[in-house]
């Protein structure tokens, strides 16, 4: 089962409580995701659920390798039963293979969850990118900049946010452009 009302009553249900902020920012993340889902036509149901249950895998009781995006998929695919389209988004979303490979993790993500491609793929990560930790719309560089500067030098997700950056900026720099036409 995976549909707006489920996903968004699933991620408050995992992350309102525990992680207030994570669920404003997805809550953000969600809205945005409402706002341009007339870009994806056929799977704009698709590209709304994944952005509602893109960080689930941060709630307390899911956590178990440390990669939150693989701990969400796992649980939305194991638990759940949830469209496998919707867990490989969240498997992946905002560059996560990088981080997974930088975590000895890459190969396990790869082997469960098929990486998914284009306009859903640019679609997610720019909808997680330019929206703050407190669920408020933020441009992608400075979203980059702050998650620099939260997680510091050295730590795994600044190694693999900078590997990611000019990914993320071109997922960014595309889903605008289709914006404006």
């Amino acid at each position: 089962m995976t549909s707006v009302p489920w996903s968004q009553q699933l991620a408050g249900d995992l992350l309102a409580g525990p992680l207030p902020r994570r669920w404003a920012h997805s809550q953000g993340v969600g809205r945005k995701a409402e706002s341009i889902a007339r870009v994806l036509g056929a799977d704009a149901e698709l590209l709304i659920c994944a952005a509602w249950l893109h960080d689930v895998g941060y709630a307390p009781s899911l956590v178990k390798t440390g990669l939150h995006s693989l701990d969400g998929a796992r649980y939305l695919r194991d638990v759940e039963q949830a469209d496998p389209r919707v867990c490989a988004l969240v498997a992946y979303h905002s560059c996560a293979h990088i981080e997974a490979r930088n975590r000895g993790l890459g190969e396990e993500l790869d082997a469960e969850f098929e990486p998914p491609t284009g306009l859903l793929t640019d679609a997610l990560t720019y909808c997680d990118m330019t929206t703050t930790p407190y669920g408020e719309p933020v441009g992608v560089e400075t979203r980059l900049s702050e998650i620099l500067s939260r997680y510091g030098p050295g730590a795994v997700v600044t190694e693999s946010i900078t590997e990611a950056s000019p990914h993320i900026i071109g997922s960014a720099r595309r889903i605008e452009a289709l914006l404006v036409t």
